[in-house]
């Protein structure tokens, strides 16, 4: 019998319980030996209990082997960015992916953003030392410089690609994003099988809008990729066409980066693309390879013949969508 792997399921706000809820049904439907356990989090659950991150939730995503997460409302902050950090998700991959039949500005589109978790401006913290003026710290050491580009060329080796481009500021961030080039160089020079280069992240900006097809993979700290990661998901689409891993030192946590859609919460409409690539991912993520090709090729399908929600000018609801994908499954 095929070990069951435990696998965490955080619905969280809005439209995520139920784009979760569409990439649940396809998870079940690859036969893949998996089990459910469900957790609460988010806006609702801080009303109901005080917490937006009950320890029962995290105790349960701590000894699983994967979170599947859906969206988090205004509390993101004390339950997703605590779930990452608590699971040791020091390597965020955000994919951007053009698909056949989705309107978008660049079709031409395909690239990972390998965004480094653990550090940058969004953990040295800030600090107010009289009123008007505040300050930021930016902390990038070569340990975790080093431990995400060397994610950045593992991943372009398994994906197929054959660059990898380091994102950076050096001009301006003289101290910083020199530890952080150095410890990609040095990377880089274990993998001499992947093209290296390095690029301003401004001018990345530009050249992501006007010529995308230059980008295969993109490894860079935190903040500049936080920006660069949306500004692809544009080129594609938008957030709701976007999956994500978070991956580390403990259990991997998936999230499709879209908001919660409060607007059209609960009524069946939420698009669950980005959910059902992120059971890709997670498939992907526990050696399920061919199975995460197929969910990959049946999203792709559904696509590209109109079997999609209204938001892309379809006729399904969230899991009429998901069973479209289903049906795919073994084409």
């Amino acid at each position: 019998m095929s070990k069951q792997h435990e696998i965490a399921v955080i619905g969280g706000d809005g439209v995520g319980p139920e784009v979760t809820e569409a990439a649940l049904a396809v998870l079940e439907a690859t036969g893949a030996p998996f089990n459910f356990t469900h957790y609460q989090a988010g806006d609702g659950t801080l009303e109901a209990t005080g917490v937006a991150l009950p320890q029962e939730t995290l105790d349960g995503a701590m000894k699983s082997e994967a979170v599947l997460f859906g969206a988090a409302g205004a509390c993101a902050a004390q339950v997703i960015l605590r779930l990452r950090a608590e699971l040791k998700a020091w390597a965020n991959l955000r994919p951007s992916k053009a698909y056949q039949g989705v309107p978008c500005l660049r079709p031409e589109t395909d690239m990972m953003i390998v965004r480094e978790n653990s550090e940058g401006m969004y953990f040295g913290g800030e600090d107010e030392p009289e009123p008007g003026k505040a300050t930021a710290t930016r902390i990038i050491t070569d340990h975790a410089s080093y431990r995400i580009a060397r994610c950045a060329f593992e991943f372009a080796i398994q994906a197929g690609y054959g660059k990898v481009t380091a994102v950076h500021k050096v001009n301006v961030l003289k101290k910083t994003d020199t530890v952080f080039l150095e410890a990609c160089r040095r990377a880089a020079k274990e993998f001499p099988q992947v093209a290296y280069e390095e690029a301003l992240v401004d001018s990345v900006a530009m050249r992501m809008v006007l010529k995308p097809e230059d980008f295969q993979v993109i490894v860079t700290t935190n903040l500049f990729g936080d920006i660069l990661s949306d500004l692809a998901a544009g080129l594609i689409g938008g957030l709701g066409m976007c999956p994500s891993a978070n991956l580390g030192d403990g259990p991997a946590l998936f999230e499709p980066v879209h908001g919660t859609a409060p607007d059209i919460a609960g009524q069946g409409k939420a698009n669950p693309t980005a959910a059902i690539l992120c059971a890709a991912m997670l498939l992907r993520h526990l050696g399920y390879t061919d199975k995460a090709d197929a969910v990959e090729a049946a999203v792709a399908a559904c696509l590209a013949q109109g079997q999609t929600t209204g938001d892309l000018g379809g006729p399904l609801g969230t899991m009429g969508m998901a069973q479209a994908v289903i049906e795919r499954l073994g084409e």
